[in-house]
């Protein structure tokens, strides 16, 4: 079990229930903290930080303020919060007009152990590495500018040609392709274009096809029946069936299983399916955007991808371009994330000092927008003073580190100079590994990669420093720490020692 237990919010206003489930969701490794009802429920949330719980799993029907009314009030006070919804057999109706208006998920009296976990983890997990995958929607209304509302930002050319794009496509329901590289932003491309639709009021469903097993894809999209599979201890509606009036995001829709695409192409172009063990078709009204950082031309190529498939999602093509690409925008990026982390840390930053822009305009930036995203927030989180400086950024990005990173794609075919005798230390293996060892604060595996750069580079600081994805200056420095010497010069050690004479 975890050091960090996760809290759950447990709300049902039928006491054996909440001694049962409560027990059980403590046995699995759960903090639980109960309430009896809604209002109660929601005067706890209220009254704690943002944050605090993980996880709200509601009765449908309750006294004074009912498992709708809980959502819809956790949905204004804080949006990211998961709230599963309790429901018995004859009201799954209403669980399944719950999820589509925003419910992470809903279990279905009475409860399966493991379908318990599945569920609460998978709600934990979407939770902290994305946010709900079931974002609620605003108010219906005009939007006069869906960018801006879906939280994109940038001035640039190529930006100003995307927002044309999302102007004119927006309204119609045709299916849309985003491409490009991971962190540049796809997701809050589909967002402006299902908030400047007709449909923005209807619910916005998000599936990270990657994160789901292929075992569980088809289960996942179009739902299964009870008694379907092992482990389907209950009827449960597809994502397609969820976004029923709204749109669906399928995010790195090239994971999707060769196997499931002819099912996936047949709804996209029917509008209709069935669940997993079902016989009974379903009709949605789905409008359907897909994103992927693979090139789907190559994937089909190699057999990986249905042709077909693909020219079915391509009807409208867009591609965002990476942060290298767009640096003009950075200055506004940068405003905007330290604006944002300021109102979530409770600081109160003004912003970068023009050397540090500098700075992070040489880098080259490999993991994109969300990787500035996640550099702003530490900084803001540990910044002493009203600016951030050069000296205050990482080593990665400071100076003429940010200047000689190298990209993504050089790090995982080239380390090795010429002159470098021809070693090759491949970042993903010791500069991956390294990063990996400084999060998870072990000083032995750090200090280990360390010795194992220096051994295969002969003692040479420079090179062991590119291997190890780190500043040379960085690198000194943890030495210097592990009490390790550096050599006399940067052309590894010398011949061996002249013999005595005889």
């Amino acid at each position: 079990m975890s050091q960090v237990q996760h809290r759950i919010l447990l709300v049902d206003d039928e006491p054996n229930l909440r001694k049962v489930l409560g027990a059980l969701l403590k046995q699995l490794g759960f903090e639980v903290h109960a309430e009896n009802d809604g209002a109660a429920a929601l005067a706890r949330v209220r009254a704690a930080p943002p944050g605090t719980f993980d996880v709200v799993i509601t009765d449908l029907r309750m006294p004074n303020l009912d498992g709708m009314g809980l959502l819809k009030a956790l949905q204004v006070h804080e949006p990211g919060l998961p709230v599963i919804l309790l429901t018995a057999h004859g009201s799954i109706d209403s669980a399944v007009e719950a999820v589509k208006l925003g419910a992470f998920d809903y279990l279905e009296k009475p409860f399966d152990k493991d379908q318990i976990h599945q569920i609460v983890q998978k709600a934990i997990t979407t939770r902290e590495r994305s946010g709900p995958s079931i974002q609620p929607s605003p108010p219906p209304g005009e939007i006069t500018d869906p960018c801006a509302a879906a939280g994109m930002v940038g001035r640039s050319p190529s930006m100003q040609a995307i927002r044309e794009i999302v102007g004119t496509v927006a309204a119609s329901p045709s299916t849309v392709l985003i491409a490009g590289e991971s962190g540049t932003g796809k997701e809050l491309v589909a967002r402006a274009l299902h908030l400047g639709s007709a449909r923005r009021s209807q619910p916005f469903i998000k599936v990270n096809c990657a994160a789901i097993p292929g075992g569980l894809v088809e289960s996942e999209l179009f739902g299964h029946e009870r008694g379907a599979f092992t482990g389907a201890v209950s009827t449960r509606a597809g994502r397609f069936e969820l976004a029923d009036g709204g749109t669906l995001f399928l995010d790195e829709v090239s994971e999707i299983p060769k196997e499931i695409q002819v099912k996936l192409l047949r709804a996209i172009q029917e509008s209709e399916f069935e669940r997993v063990g079902g016989v009974k078709t379903l009709h949605v009204n789905v409008r359907l955007i897909a994103a992927t950082n693979r090139n789907l031309e190559e994937l089909i190529r190699d057999g990986q991808f249905r042709e077909d498939l693909y020219y079915r999602l391509n009807v409208v093509p867009i591609h965002l371009p990476a942060l290298r690409e767009r640096l003009e925008d950075l200055p506004f990026l940068v405003s905007h994330f330290v604006q944002r982390c300021n109102e979530r840390l409770g600081k109160t930053v003004q912003g970068l000092t023009p050397a540090a822009l500098a700075a992070l305009e040489r880098y080259p930036w490999p993991g994109n927008i969300r990787e500035l995203e996640n550099l702003m927030e530490r900084m803001v989180l540990f910044a002493s003073g009203p600016l951030i400086d050069e000296d205050d950024l990482p080593d990665a990005y400071a100076g003429e580190a940010g200047a000689s990173a190298p990209s993504a794609a050089e790090s995982s075919t080239r380390l090795a100079e010429p002159g470098d005798r021809q070693i090759r230390l491949p970042l993903s293996s010791l500069g991956q590994d390294l990063k990996e060892a400084v999060k998870a604060g072990s000083r032995l595996v750090e200090e280990a990669l360390i010795r194992e750069a220096l051994a295969k580079t002969d003692g040479n600081v420079t090179r062991s420093a590119r291997a190890l994805g780190i500043s040379r200056r960085s690198l000194q420095s943890k030495m210097k720490e592990l009490g390790l010497r550096e050599s006399p010069d940067e052309g590894g050690p010398k011949g061996p020692p002249p013999q005595p004479a005889s």
